[in-house]
């Protein structure tokens, strides 16, 4: 028992001293660049792609990032290309199995391309969870994130226990750099 409640202990000191330095990398990241360079798309809503594509036609010069699903990213495609978008600027990756890996599979190819600031796309009961993980996540690496939120059809804001359960995963993710749920073999 001794034992469990001292790695509590250390887990907390380590969140708590991530959490004291994410803010700073963001603020630095708004200072540098306080025009996002890319757009990031959550997938599994063909609305949220329309949306994307739509909003794409005023940033023309942006790269657009889709994480999504493997059987999705086809279809994501043929929405992107009709509304003109060319298939240099559209990438799709198909490693997320969930929203804690949406980000986390893109974050280090986001710094690798030296992007500090880009917008979130996601549907609107969605972003409040989604924004609390890209805080933690693209954060952490000094990636600060500008949310656009796709309005949806009467859906409730998704609970806070879900914001608060993907917070601690991010951190799991940061300490780790694995997913919370691959330490469960029932999930893998």
């Amino acid at each position: 028992m001794k034992r469990k409640l001292k790695l509590v202990k250390w887990v907390l000191a380590i969140a708590l001293l991530l959490s004291s330095i994410i803010p700073v990398r963001i603020a630095i990241a708004f200072y540098q660049t306080p025009v996002p360079q890319a757009i990031f798309v959550l997938g599994s809503a063909s609305e949220r792609m329309k949306f994307a594509a739509q909003f794409w036609q005023y940033h023309q010069n942006l790269d657009i990032w889709v994480s999504d699903f493997p059987w999705n990213l086809e279809n994501n495609r043929r929405i992107f290309l009709q509304y003109g978008v060319p298939n240099v600027k559209l990438h799709l990756d198909g490693r997320a199995t969930d929203t804690v890996t949406n980000f986390t599979t893109l974050v280090e190819y986001f710094a690798h391309q030296r992007l500090q600031h880009i917008y979130l796309i996601t549907s609107d009961y969605h972003m409040r969870r989604a924004q609390a993980i890209a805080t933690i996540v693209l954060g952490s690496q000094g990636i600060a994130v500008t949310p656009i939120a796709v309005a949806s059809q009467n859906q409730p804001s998704e609970s806070m226990i879900r914001v608060l359960r993907d917070c601690g995963r991010s951190f799991v993710w940061i300490v780790t750099r694995r997913s919370a749920a691959s330490f469960n073999s029932r999930l893998r």
